[in-house]
């Protein structure tokens, strides 16, 4: 085996990783010149004391991402083991679907690198230098393929993260097989998918178990807000009376509309209502209109995208929260998200007290939740946890 180019950390870089974190930016480096981007490396402290075997990135801040503790001889090896786990964890954590994530990148021990299933078709996304590599990129899909027996592999880009890892522009698309389109189930309830279309790789899988969850629940008239392609709304129209969602985005809702034709028989034959609008506006103009519901889902993308968000991001939560506490009738249920890492838990909850102070409501913790657990958390890498899904009854 060739050397490993070697890193040496500041003593800093070098605590952050002896207390069980993976990442290590680029201003804790003391040596890291001419090393190729996505160079794998091995990482030593200020003294030389190695720290293991790690992917470096020329262009991230975040310049080193652990792989492994010790030295790492054969990485082709190392990779097809990690994504066989990864699998094989899915086993036994995923129920009552035939779609998940299958790899989390950091979380499953495979830093830069996204996988979920759809049904019969496999979706992937690369996110650092040293998964674009050729190689990387070959064995992965390889394995894949040997081990999910897909009838298509899609590669989803994401252009913003190709720049700041300065890779070159690559377009989604097919890498294996020829099908583009599936329906897959979660929980009994059926969806449409189109893997080049949607966001991220497709689905919000991570509120797979929420959406079951919130169905425990639901009851009476509901209102799914921010429902994207009805991942809530679905789930409630089996217990609901009547259920609305609400998007601004009209694709979206196309999408909605043509999965709730594929589960009109399972919901009762309910016909569901899917409301084009900005969810701020129309919050307020039903709040002002008395309008009053038995259950309301708040399920926002990332308003917290960066530290410098967060302020502003909490007043959002507060306003869409502060409307809804207002919209349920006694008694009733409200389902209420943030996917912003920025946006921790305690302080998640804390916005919501303040919000049914103002609200002159008081909430019951039915349950505090997080991502579905095909999206591990790893205990020392915080960033790793970042949905929050908490449950409440409302009393006025």
């Amino acid at each position: 085996m060739p050397t490993l180019p070697k890193v040496k950390l500041t003593p800093r870089g070098a605590d952050r990783l002896k207390q069980g974190h993976v990442w290590v930016y680029r201003s804790d480096l003391i040596d890291a010149d001419s090393i190729a981007p996505g160079s794998l490396v091995t990482v030593s402290d200020s003294r030389g004391k190695s720290l293991g075997t790690a992917l470096y990135s020329s262009s991230s801040q975040i310049a080193i991402r652990m792989l492994a503790s010790e030295a790492v001889s054969d990485f082709d090896k190392l990779l097809r083991q990690r994504i066989a786990q990864a699998l094989a964890y899915r086993e036994t954590v995923v129920r009552d679907s035939n779609a998940c994530r299958l790899v989390f990148s950091e979380a499953d021990f495979l830093p830069g690198l996204i996988v979920d299933r759809y049904n019969d078709i496999l979706s992937f996304q690369i996110l650092t230098q040293a998964f674009d590599a050729s190689a990387v990129r070959e064995t992965v899909i390889s394995q894949l393929t040997q081990l999910a027996n897909p009838a298509a592999v899609v590669e989803r880009v994401d252009a913003r993260i190709r720049e700041l890892e300065t890779l070159p522009p690559r377009n989604s698309g097919l890498v294996q097989g020829e099908k583009a389109s599936t329906t897959f189930t979660m929980n009994g309830v059926h969806f449409h998918f189109d893997a080049l279309e949607g966001q991220k790789t497709g689905a919000f899988l991570d509120q797979r178990e929420n959406y079951a969850a919130a169905a425990q629940y639901g009851k009476g008239e509901a209102l799914d807000v921010f429902c994207y392609q009805g991942g809530f709304a679905l789930h409630l129209a089996r217990v609901c009376d009547q259920v609305t969602g609400v998007d601004s985005s009209r694709p979206a809702l196309e999408v909605a509309d043509q999965n709730a034709a594929l589960n009109k028989e399972d919901s009762g034959g309910k016909e569901m209502e899917w409301i084009e609008a900005n969810a701020f506006d129309l919050l307020k103009d039903y709040a002002a209109s008395n309008r009053r519901y038995d259950t309301i889902v708040l399920d926002p993308p990332a308003f917290a995208k960066t530290k410098r968000d967060l302020e502003s991001s909490m007043r959002g939560y507060k306003e869409l929260n502060l409307r809804a506490l207002k919209m349920l009738r006694p008694g009733g249920i409200l389902v209420t998200c943030s996917c912003s890492y920025h946006v921790s838990q305690t302080s998640f909850l804390e916005m919501l007290s303040s919000a049914a102070l103002d609200a002159h409501r008081t909430l019951r913790l039915l349950e505090v939740r997080g991502q579905a657990k095909d999206h591990p958390v790893l205990l020392n890498v915080p960033e790793t946890s970042y949905l929050k899904c908490v449950i409440a009854s409302v009393s006025h």
